[in-house]
């Protein structure tokens, strides 16, 4: 998979949030990137390294 993250795109993560989606916002990237939970708000940051290994699918903006 490539590393083609943009601000605004959405993605997939192979986990599911607790609140019961998998659909992330991409708010900021660089070497962390900072991520908002699409149904409850919540906001995250992940290493790049560790957000590469729990990505599914980056869905086209």
């Amino acid at each position: 998979m490539k590393n083609d993250y943009k601000v605004g795109s959405k993605v997939i993560m192979k986990k599911g949030h607790p609140c019961g989606t998998n659909l992330w916002l991409i708010l900021r990237t660089g070497v962390d990137i900072k991520l908002q939970c699409i149904n409850c708000g919540r906001i995250i940051m992940l290493e790049r390294i560790e957000f590469n290994k729990k990505i599914k699918k980056v869905l086209e903006e």
